[in-house]
This record gives structure tokens, sequence and C-alpha cells, in this order.
């Protein structure tokens, strides 16, 4: 298994960098629609919907992003209002996170909710990635967002395993802590800070810098514990078995879709 894992990562890695830094922004948006897709097939799962539920799910989802491609870039003028509806559509998600019950069964509202979080998503998570990589240094912008995901993840394993004590989601997710929170953030902002005084023409201010990581952390917390309270409601280990040994595309990219809206948001307001 972590044989299946670490070759798994060695393969994801690049082919993310390729995406980031050699695709031309038309075939990343391709690239991204495409992963996307994968994860809406998902999302059918973990939402617990019938088949026939299912299959609408995923032909809605395609269209939307089918005329997202076909008439980009006319949705980017109203890029910070898009992107602040999406920050609030999450934020009306992450509600969901304290009405969670470990013994709550999945019933018609569940369903509902799910169908509608897994388009609002889906949808906003692909606006936001690719409105990210048309900006100047458009490359780095995105892999920003990503070294400040992986950076968390990293921080809040290792600082919750030393330090964890104070359960942050027990109900949904007994290992987390609110130190791995805290580890999360300060190895996010440390490697923020570090990308920026490497990359030649790419500067960002201290001040908004930290604010974009520590509001991008937040976020991607509560991206993955809302993917949680799905698996855990209909019993799933794993959303699906798209990346061997890791699981599915919502598995991997939970933390993504919840922070790249944040990011760019809180990016748009303060660096652009």
């Amino acid at each position: 298994m972590l044989k299946t894992r670490i070759i798994t990562a060695l393969i994801i890695l690049p082919l993310t960098l390729a995406a980031v830094f050699l695709a031309p922004p038309w075939l990343f948006r391709i690239l991204v629609a495409v992963l996307l897709l994968a994860g809406c097939w998902e999302f059918r799962r973990i939402a617990d919907l019938a088949p026939r539920v299912g299959w609408l799910l995923l032909v809605l989802q395609a269209l939307i992003f089918a005329v997202l491609l076909l008439v980009w870039p006319v949705p980017q003028p109203f890029a910070l209002g898009l992107l602040a509806a999406a920050c609030g559509a999450w934020a009306l998600m992450f509600l969901r996170l304290a009405r969670f019950h470990p013994d709550d069964q999945p019933n018609e509202r569940f369903r509902q909710l799910g169908f509608l979080s897994a388009v609002s998503a889906l949808s906003f998570g692909f606006f936001a990635l690719c409105w990210l990589r048309d900006q100047a240094n458009g490359a780095f912008v995105v892999f920003l967002l990503f070294l400040l995901i992986w950076a968390s993840d990293v921080g809040a394993y290792f600082s919750g395993r030393l330090l964890g004590r104070h359960k942050l989601a027990p109900r949904i997710s007994p290992k987390k802590t609110w130190e791995g929170v805290y580890g999360g953030i300060a190895l996010a902002v440390t490697a923020a800070f570090l990308l920026t005084a490497v990359v030649p023409g790419f500067s960002i201010r201290a001040a908004p810098l930290v604010v974009i990581a520590v509001v991008t952390t937040l976020a991607s917390v509560g991206g993955d514990l809302f993917i949680s309270i799905h698996k855990r409601a209909v019993a799933l280990d794993d959303t699906g078995t798209f990346f061997p040994g890791h699981g599915g595309v919502l598995d991997r990219y939970d933390s993504l879709l919840s922070g790249a809206p944040f990011y760019a948001l809180t990016y748009g307001l303060l660096v652009q």
C-alpha cells in the first residue's frame, strides 16, 4: 500500500507541475474540467444520489464546464463578484459541519444539499483556478495556491502528531487538532514567503501574503472536513479509486476546491 502511494505521488506531482507551468491556458482549463468531472462522478456516491440523479448531475456539470470553456474569457470582468459568491456558497456549506452528527443517515435533504454542493463547489473551483491561471505570472499564482495547501497539510500533520491536544472536529475527523491547524498555517506562511522571495518578478507584500496564506489554509481545512462528513454519512473510506493508494479526486483535491475561491478572492482584492 505504501509503495503504491509513493509511486502514485511521484506521478501526480510532475503531471500537476506540467499542467500548471507547461500547458497553455486553454489546455489548462480543459485539464481542470476533465479532472473535476471525475470528481463530479465521485460526488454522486458521497451524496448518496440515485443512479439517474447521479447521471443528471454529471451531465449538468459537463454542460456548465462546456459553456464556460466556450465563452471564456467573457466571465472575467465579473471575476470578483463571482468569487465573492463562491466564498458565500462555501460559507453556507461550512454551516453543515456544525450540524453534522456521526449517527446521521442520508435522507432526501442530505441528497438535495449534496447535489447543490457538488455543482457549486466544482463550478466555482473551476472558475477560480482558470481565472488565476490567466493572471500575470499566472503559473506561479496557481503554484502558490498548490504550495499553500501542500504546506498546510504537511504542517498540520507533523504539528498535530507532535503537539496535538485540542480536537478540531472530533465528530467529523477525530485526528485533526487545533495545534495541527496552527502548524499548517505557520508552514504555509513560511512557504509563501520562500516562494515569493526566490521567484524573480513574483513578489507580494508581506501583509497581503500572510492574509492570503491564512485565509487559504482555513478554507482548505473546511473543504477537507466538508468532504469527510459526506464520506462518514455514507460509510466510505475514500471517494473513489482515481489515484491508486490515495483514493479519489475529491480525496486529493477537497482542500483545493474550497481553498481556490478564497485564495482567488483575497488575491484579487489585495494584490491585483
